[in-house]
């Protein structure tokens, strides 16, 4: 008996020494942390998450072994997410300096942005995607339009042919839809599109028109682009290039019984939406240049950008340029609707904010994004949602990011509150992990520090 005692002990001793051999040196155990179930709306409250090699290993709710452990995050009493999207982003041109184009990734990342879908491509900017992905570059995951394709870069069924099926084999995630392009040209972007098998998605056509855009069953419409001269009666007869500002000179007209087919219609082709509510409530919108300018994050942002930001914003909203407040109350209030109907009954909602267009400094612009959404009455879960699994879906990367799940990528933003309970929860963050790689507040906040000195010296 005794020598049985003793072998079992022996036993034992060496199963709790292969345990700890187990654990990887380069594992990290981010500790007691609350966890947002974006799919639910649940909380999973003090669980145990094991990172290694830019994956997510094991969700607990306790672990052995913890001493193990030599990388650990205590999340004691925080709220660990995944990563938001920002769906409709914009990655500087070539011309930029490497530096600032940079920082710029870094604005993005420094507000719990882990993915980007930048809107206007450029061949640098796959550049950019492959370093992002291989970890060389500190840089949200980036997916890349093509460049413009629009009244005057397709003007023929053959250009049209021709550039899809390059920008295809170039190795763009889809191609950019711009205004201008005549719709037999851009029956032949989508007949091509599909032949070779690129999505697309951005703006509609005057000519094309919301009805034939959704038929043609676009990846995404951004800005809500086309609904509001939808829900114009043809009865009015209107000029279709006379709509203004994303049809807002076309909203005494809009007739608002005509939201439910086109979301309809939306949902039947799934479509995904961009709202980019924010462009409407700060650029296009009454508030002025300077209130918008006294604002913290226009730190990040170079002199010459905030004045251009400027004179951009009064030659559009000033009262000579025709804009009335009255008919923008309308306006907002139109598009709200069908935000909230796109959200609801619709194919779904994807968070986007146009950064860094007018006002919209990338990464900050999120937090208005997000409370242009609250405004239409879409709830808290579906604004996460938004940002976090829907991207996943539309990029059929399910497997791979959007939520925290083992086996996906360590893509994640711990936070000091609950953002189910208050959005602005989401610029409370505590760290961003991008691969794997933990960026805390403090680091955060030093490279942001950085990021102020050199946009005031430039």
């Amino acid at each position: 008996m005794k020598k049985l005692f003793i072998l079992l002990t022996a036993t034992l001793l060496a199963s709790c020494n292969q345990a700890q051999e187990k654990v990887s040196p380069t594992a990290t155990l981010m500790s007691n942390a609350n966890i947002v179930d974006v799919r639910s709306g649940e909380i999973l409250k003090s669980r145990q998450v094991v990172i290694d090699s830019g994956k997510i290993r094991s969700i607990s709710e306790s672990i052995e072994n913890i001493e193990g452990y030599s990388n650990t995050i205590d999340a004691t009493g925080k709220y660990l997410m995944p990563g938001l999207a920002e769906m409709h982003a914009h990655i500087p041109p070539p011309s930029t300096d490497a530096l600032r184009i940079e920082e710029t990734l870094f604005l993005y990342l420094s507000n719990g942005i882990t993915t980007i879908r930048g809107m206007l491509g450029d061949p640098m900017h796959l550049e950019l995607r492959e370093k992002a992905k291989n970890g060389q570059l500190l840089s949200p995951r980036i997916f890349s339009s093509s460049p413009s394709l629009n009244g005057n870069s397709v003007k023929t069924i053959e250009e049209a042919a021709e550039k899809v099926t390059a920008y295809q084999k170039a190795g763009y995630d889809f191609l950019k839809i711009h205004p201008g392009i005549q719709k037999e040209v851009f029956d032949e972007v989508v007949r091509t599109a599909n032949e070779v098998g690129i999505p697309f998605a951005g703006h509609v056509p005057v000519d094309v028109g919301i009805r034939h855009a959704l038929e043609s069953k676009y990846a995404s419409i951004d800005h809500v682009d086309g609904f509001l001269e939808g829900l114009v009666p043809e009865s009015e007869n209107v000029d279709p290039t006379k709509n203004g500002f994303f049809g807002y000179a076309f909203t005494p007209l809009a007739d608002t019984s005509k939201i439910d087919e086109l979301v309809q219609m939306a949902k039947e082709n799934e479509v995904w939406i961009v709202s980019t509510q924010s462009l409407f409530e700060r650029w296009f919108a009454p508030i002025s240049a300077d209130e918008l300018l006294a604002q913290p994050e226009m730190k990040y942002m170079q002199a010459s950008t905030l004045k251009n930001w400027k004179e951009r914003k009064e030659a559009s909203t000033d009262p000579e340029t025709g804009f009335n407040e009255a008919q923008w109350q309308k306006f907002d209030s139109i598009r709200k609707q069908l935000i909230n109907a796109l959200s609801k009954n619709g194919h779904g909602m994807l968070l986007g904010s146009d950064a860094p267009q007018l006002f919209n400094v990338p990464g900050f612009s999120i937090h208005h994004e997000v409370n242009g959404m609250l405004g239409t009455e879409m709830t808290l879960l579906e604004i996460i949602q938004s940002g976090t699994i829907n991207p996943a879906k539309y990029f059929g990367m399910e497997d791979t990011f959007g939520e925290i799940k083992e086996g996906l990528d360590a893509d994640m933003v711990l936070l000091e509150s609950n953002p189910l309970e208050n959005l602005n929860a989401l610029k409370e963050i505590s760290g961003v992990m991008l691969q794997g790689r933990w960026l805390p507040k403090e680091e955060i906040e030093e490279k942001l520090a950085i990021v102020a000195k050199h946009a005031a010296q430039n």
